[in-house]
C-alpha cells in the first residue's frame, strides 16, 4: 500500500503491525497523522495515566490541550488540589520546576518537546530527564525537589499506543483528585474546540535520572546495593535481562556496574517491538530462559522489563515466576532477613501467596482496590502503617521506604540481594515458602472489547454480573459445581469459592479490555475457573 491509501491511523497502524518489518517505513505517516489530526477526544486518566492511539486519540493538539489543562490547574487548582500537588502556588511550581521525558517509543521526544515549550513559557522550570524509566522519574522528583513530573509513556500498551502520565510531589501515581481536575480542565478545552499554539523554544535543564536513581537509592537505604554488587563479582553467578528494547536498557549496567556475568538482550532501538507486546509475559520470558539454560553457574536470575521499567517478571532458569508469587517472597524476605515492620499492601487481584505469609508472620494485610495509586497511603515515609512491600498481579513492586511508583529497577536488585543473603535461587527460595505456607496458583486472562464500549458502557454491561453472582449460590466450574462462599464489590466482582479458589472480573483501566484474575489451590483446576470467568466475562457482554 501507498502513503495515500490510509484516511487514518488507525488503519495505517493496523497495516503496519501486520508485518512490522516491511511496514515499519510508514511511521512517517503516523508521524503525520499526529502532526495534523486535531479532531477532539475524551481525556480519561486510567489507573496509570492518560493513554491512546498515536495519531488517533494521542496527537500533538491532545498533548498540548493536556498540558494546558495541567497549567490551568496550577493557577487555579484550590486549596484542596495545591494540597494533593504537594504545592502552596503556582509561584511555587515554577520555581521547584517540573521533570519532563519519555520512554524510549516512536515520537517520545517530540512529544516531550510540546510539553516543555508550553511549560516554559509560564515561566516554570523545566527539567528534561530524556529517555528515562519510570522509577526515575519518582526519585529524580525526590532529589531535586521538583514539584511533579510528566512522562510521555503507555507503559507496557502496544506499539501503537503513546502515553501521558502525570506524578505530584510526592513522586507517586497522581490520585483521582488530581487527574479529575485534568480531566474537567482537558475535555472543557476539546468541547470548546480550542487550539493551542505550537510552542518555540525554550530553556531546559538536562537530568541524569539514573545517577539520581542511584543516590536515591542509597539514601533511602532499603537495599545493600554495594553487597548486590559484590555479589556480583564473587559469586559463580549469571544475570539475564531481557528489556524488550525498551527504556530500561543501560540502567542495569549503572547499577550492577559492568559485568561478564550480565547479558542483556533487545537492548537496541525498535519503535515496534519486533511485532511483539511489550509486556513481561511468560511468552515474552522465552529467550531469557534459553540463554539461562546454557549455563552452569550456581545462581541463575532471569529478568524481562516492561518500556517504562515499572513491572517486572522473573526465572532462575527452570521456574516462571510472577509478581504473585515474587512479591510474597519479597514480603517474606525484607521482614524475615532485613526485619524491616509493617503492613503487606497487595491489590484485591493479587494471589493470596502473600496472605498466607503474612498471616503466619503476623503481618497486617491492606487489600486495596487495582492501581498502584491506591498503595500510596501506605507508602508515604510518614504514614502510621507502612508497607514492608506494595505489590500487584500485573508484575508492579515497590518496597519499603523506596519510590512510591512501580519500580522494576528496585525489584532486580532485590532479586539478587535475595539470592546473595538466602544462599538460594529464586526458584529454589519459592519452593522453600510453598512448602512452608501452601502452594497458590494464580492466572489472568482477558477478552477484548469495542472501542466504543469503554467507559460506562462496559460498567453497563459487567454490572449484570452482581444479580447473576450471589452468595450461596452455584458456579459450574469444568465438570464440577462451586459454592459461592463471599462476594467482593472493590474494583469488579470478586467471586470467592468455599474452597478459597477466586475469581475476579472487572473492566481495564487503560485499555479496551475486561480483564479477569483467576486463583486456584490446584494446578489441575486452573483452566476450569479461567474457562468459568471467561463465560460469565462474554454472557455479560452479549
Amino acid at each position: 500500500m501507498k502513503i495515500n491509501d490510509f484516511k487514518d491511523a488507525i488503519s495505517c497502524w493496523k497495516f503496519i503491525l501486520s508485518d512490522v518489518k516491511r511496514n515499519a517505513g510508514l511511521l512517517k505517516e503516523i508521524r503525520r497523522f499526529a502532526t495534523e489530526n486535531t479532531a477532539p477526544v475524551e481525556i480519561v486518566f486510567g489507573t496509570s495515566g492518560w493513554r491512546g492511539e498515536t495519531g488517533t486519540d494521542f496527537t500533538f493538539h491532545n498533548v498540548r490541550i493536556v498540558t494546558t489543562a495541567i497549567l490551568e490547574m496550577f493557577k487555579a487548582g484550590g486549596q484542596e488540589v495545591m494540597e494533593s500537588l504537594g504545592v502552596k502556588n503556582f509561584d511555587e511550581v515554577k520555581r521547584r520546576g517540573v521533570i519532563v521525558g519519555h520512554d524510549n517509543r516512536f515520537l517520545g521526544p517530540e512529544f516531550a518537546t510540546a510539553v516543555m515549550g508550553l511549560l516554559a513559557r509560564e515561566g516554570i522550570k523545566v527539567y528534561y530527564a530524556g529517555e528515562a524509566t519510570t522509577p526515575e522519574f519518582s526519585a529524580a522528583i525526590d532529589m531535586l525537589h521538583a514539584a511533579c513530573s510528566i512522562n510521555l509513556t503507555p507503559s507496557h500498551n502496544p506499539a501503537n499506543y503513546s502515553g501521558f502520565k502525570f506524578n505530584p510531589s510526592d513522586g507517586g501515581p497522581a490520585g483521582s483528585e488530581i487527574t479529575k481536575v485534568i480531566e474537567k480542565n482537558a475535555n472543557r478545552m476539546m468541547a470548546e474546540k480550542t487550539m493551542i499554539q505550537e510552542p518555540k523554544g525554550g530553556d531546559f535543564h538536562k537530568i541524569d535520572t539514573i545517577k539520581l536513581y542511584e543516590g536515591f537509592l542509597k539514601k533511602r537505604g532499603t537495599l545493600d546495593l554495594e553487597r548486590i554488587r559484590r555479589f556480583i563479582r564473587e559469586a559463580d553467578c549469571f544475570v539475564c535481562i531481557d528489556h524488550v528494547h525498551g527504556a530500561t536498557r543501560r540502567r542495569p549496567n549503572i547499577l550492577l556496574g559492568e559485568s561478564p556475568k550480565i547479558r542483556y538482550l533487545r537492548a537496541d532501538d525498535d519503535y515496534l517491538f519486533g511485532g511483539i507486546p511489550p509486556e513481561p509475559s511468560g511468552k515474552n520470558m522465552k529467550l531469557v530462559m534459553e540463554v539461562l539454560g546454557e549455563k552452569e553457574n550456581r545462581f541463575k536470575l532471569g529478568a524481562i522489563m516492561d518500556p517504562d521499567g515499572d513491572r517486572i517478571r522473573f526465572t532462575d532458569g527452570e521456574t516462571d515466576i510472577t509478581m504473585n508469587h515474587f512479591g510474597a517472597m519479597a514480603l517474606h524476605f525484607l521482614h524475615t532477613y532485613k526485619h524491616i515492620p509493617g503492613v503487606l499492601v497487595k491489590s484485591v487481584a493479587t494471589s493470596n501467596f502473600g496472605n498466607a505469609i503474612a498471616g503466619k508472620l503476623g503481618v497486617p494485610i491492606k487489600e486495596t482496590a487495582v492501581g498502584f495509586k491506591n498503595f500510596r497511603p501506605y507508602m508515604l515515609q510518614d504514614a502510621k502503617e507502612r508497607a514492608i512491600v506494595s505489590y500487584e498481579e500485573s508484575d508492579g513492586i515497590s518496597g519499603y521506604n523506596n519510590t512510591l511508583e512501580k519500580d522494576a529497577l528496585f525489584g532486580l536488585l532485590l532479586a539478587i540481594e535475595m539470592m546473595a543473603v538466602t544462599g538460594k535461587n529464586i526458584g529454589e527460595y519459592l519452593c522453600e515458602l510453598e512448602k512452608k505456607f501452601g502452594a497458590y496458583f494464580p492466572e489472568r486472562a482477558g477478552v477484548e472489547v469495542d472501542r466504543s464500549l469503554a467507559g460506562a458502557p462496559l460498567l453497563e454491561k459487567l454490572s449484570r454480573l452482581q444479580t447473576k453472582l450471589t452468595v450461596g449460590s452455584k458456579i459450574t466450574v469444568g465438570k464440577n459445581s462451586k459454592n459461592i462462599k463471599t462476594i467482593i464489590n472493590r474494583d469488579g466482582i470478586k467471586v470467592v469459592f468455599d474452597d478459597d479458589s477466586w475469581f475476579l472480573i472487572r473492566p481495564s483501566g487503560t485499555e479496551p479490555k475486561v480483564r479477569f484474575y483467576v486463583e486456584t489451590r490446584s494446578s489441575e483446576d486452573l483452566r476450569d475457573m479461567i474457562g468459568a470467568a471467561e463465560r460469565l466475562t462474554r454472557e455479560a457482554l452479549a
